[in-house]
């Protein structure tokens, strides 16, 4: 017998993992923040380039997330010496000359970086507190014989909304590029051929699943809450189900501008409806679901919550500019990567804990702990979301 008690159940490994997975998630302290760096690339008439990128100066030069409280960044600023300041300055602008690449026939183009709000009232005066500004300026010569340009900005910057302005032909180019991506090439002369179908399938698919894995926690955690409920797969399908016709139908309707909520009522419901499934978790008893009245309630409340999610996808995807004649194909496959974002954790659910479903443990050790550290997650971004 001696040393019995020293071995690991293979089945608890399993439930701790899960749990340990789940403490993860929900230990971070807050959901997806829409960022987005907006970019313009200028090409001028007297054959210089100028690269204006809208990004939080203040939290990328003290290191900070770009979601930091800006009270407190400013604060930390306004502390340093006048030294201590230009050394700031100096440091965040070699950044920008190691992270920005601006190409022109493929060959890296050197430029200059300056940061134009800095001391200005569009900084000191704004309605975001700031003390470098917002924009971050890069000024280049076009190299002689050029035939085409492009950009890359590295992973230390969100999702670039991209314009190119040629100012000698009067021409104006928009592109979504997702985190760490590089340009397509802009052709200097002739017409400017559109994006191919497939390479904007394959960009709005990549920022819709990533919308869901890694940045939709939000939208995980509710997910995870509506597989925790019951023990028969039957109630996870017609929930899955009805929160993807109801997220997809506001979806398209936010994307065309039919309907449209403010996000400051949007956000704190999307995690209210967290809170609200996964209390619902711990208080139904574990055959409610599959009662015809509790199975009913419980899909026509998924229905309703996905109609909310739907609007929060619309955002993002609104926000990301999609020029008009992109749109419906845009939304399509963005939608579509937002669903094989939810079939991935779904998926890694699973196989991870679904095969222990019928044990009799299973609701007191797996869905109480771990509904209840969803219910007070989404208790805590849905007061951060009131109070921002």
């Amino acid at each position: 017998m001696g040393r019995r008690g020293t071995v690991i159940n293979p089945r608890v490994g399993r439930v701790g993992l899960f749990l340990a997975v789940l403490w993860l998630v929900t230990s971070v302290a807050g959901a997806h923040p829409l960022l987005f760096t907006e970019t313009t690339l200028t090409l001028r008439n007297d054959r210089t380039f100028q690269v204006d990128l809208i990004v939080d100066l203040d939290a990328l030069a003290l290191g900070a997330p770009q979601d930091a409280d800006d009270a407190e960044l400013v604060a930390t600023i306004e502390a340093l010496s006048p030294d201590e300041l230009a050394d700031l300055v100096a440091r965040l602008a070699r950044l920008f000359e190691r992270r920005i690449r601006v190409r022109f026939d493929d060959n890296p183009t050197p430029f200059s970086v300056s940061f134009p709000d800095l001391g200005t009232p569009r900084a000191t005066e704004s309605e975001i507190p700031t003390v470098l500004g917002l924009t971050a300026r890069m000024t280049g010569t076009i190299p002689a014989g050029a035939t085409d340009v492009s950009f890359f900005a590295s992973r230390a910057f969100s999702d670039v909304h991209l314009t190119v302005v040629d100012e000698a032909r009067d021409m104006t180019v928009r592109s979504v590029l997702e985190r760490g991506a590089r340009s397509d090439p802009f052709e200097l002369s002739g017409p400017v051929e559109p994006p191919r179908a497939g390479a904007t399938a394959r960009r709005y698919l990549r920022l819709g699943f990533g919308h869901i894995i890694p940045d939709g926690l939000d939208h995980i955690l509710f997910v995870l809450g509506l597989f925790l409920v019951g023990r028969r797969i039957g109630l996870l399908v017609w929930q899955v189900t009805a929160f993807t016709l109801a997220h997809a139908m506001t979806l398209g309707l936010g994307t065309f501008g039919v309907i449209s909520l403010s996000p400051r009522i949007v956000e704190p419901l999307i995690a209210l409806s967290i809170v609200w499934i996964a209390v619902e978790n711990i208080l139904l008893r574990p055959d409610d679901g599959h009662t015809r009245g509790g199975f009913n309630r419980r899909v026509t409340i998924v229905f309703l919550f996905g109609l909310l999610h739907g609007l929060g996808f619309a955002r993002v995807l609104t926000e990301l500019g999609v020029p008009q004649a992109e749109r419906l194909f845009a939304l399509a496959t963005f939608n579509a990567g937002i669903e094989l974002g939810q079939l991935g954790v779904i998926a890694t659910v699973l196989l991870t804990v679904g095969w222990l479903r019928d044990r009799a443990w299973y609701r007191g050790r797996i869905v109480v702990p771990a509904s209840a550290g969803i219910a007070l997650t989404g208790l805590f971004w849905t007061v951060e979301r009131v109070l921002a």
